[in-house]
């Protein structure tokens, strides 16, 4: 998106020069024409990129949002920001296995799974977007960040003992931002591991009573 941003703007600054350096007013109507087809063609591409950037609603996952609560303008909002987060994760993915020591932290801390599986517990659970708000806005794009500059560094052909010390703790930052997307991930699934606790506790007690019943009925049978 950038580079066609830059070659329609340096496109447009090559028309105008010449127009000023040709000093040829018959021109003028032609360039400044050119100029609009290019700012026409410019717009239709961006758009065209925002269309892709977030996919269509298909009517099960519109039904899904209205079950959970939401509003027409709330759904747009998710889905725009569930998208950029899918872009994230997409690029932490390449970053990971382009990189060998990078691969290294994701398989020590299972992060790409963790991103992956909160991204999925969000879109299950919609409605408690705000709970997942360092993930979204601070940790995951800032491990996408972290792992952008490291493999840049990383791929130069000359380091000096700076860049392997840079290195060395940017790894050290990434591993603990991998550390706490583990524990966003824990805090936003942390009341389905509540409720399932509790269900499994009183399951036992349901279990427990119908084994003292059967024992009284047992004990009775004998007498």
């Amino acid at each position: 998106m950038k580079r066609m941003k830059y070659t329609i703007v340096g496109v447009i600054g090559f028309l105008i020069g010449m127009c000023v350096l040709t000093d040829i007013n018959e021109n003028l109507g032609t360039v400044f024409i050119l100029i609009a087809i290019s700012w026409i063609i410019y717009r239709k591409i961006s758009k065209r990129k925002n269309k892709e950037v977030v996919p269509e609603l298909t009517r099960e996952k519109q039904e899904h949002y209205y079950e959970a609560g939401m509003s027409d303008k709330e759904i747009v909002f998710f889905r725009t920001t569930l998208s950029e987060t899918k872009g994230q994760i997409d690029q932490l993915e390449k970053n990971f296995y382009n990189i060998p020591k990078l691969n290294a932290i994701n398989l020590r801390y299972d992060t790409l799974k963790v991103a992956k599986a909160m991204f999925k517990e969000i879109v299950k659970e919609p409605k408690k977007l705000h709970l997942a708000d360092k993930f979204l806005y601070t940790h995951l794009p800032n491990l996408v960040e972290m792992t952008n500059k490291y493999a840049d560094i990383s791929n130069h052909e000359i380091k000096s003992k700076e860049t392997y010390d840079t290195l060395n703790n940017s790894i050290g930052a990434i591993e603990n931002v991998s550390r706490l997307i583990i524990e966003d991930y824990e805090n936003f699934v942390s009341d389905d591991i509540e409720d399932l606790e509790v269900e499994i506790s009183i399951a036992k007690q349901n279990a427990n009573k119908e084994a003292f019943k059967h024992n009284i009925s047992d004990d009775q049978e004998e007498l």
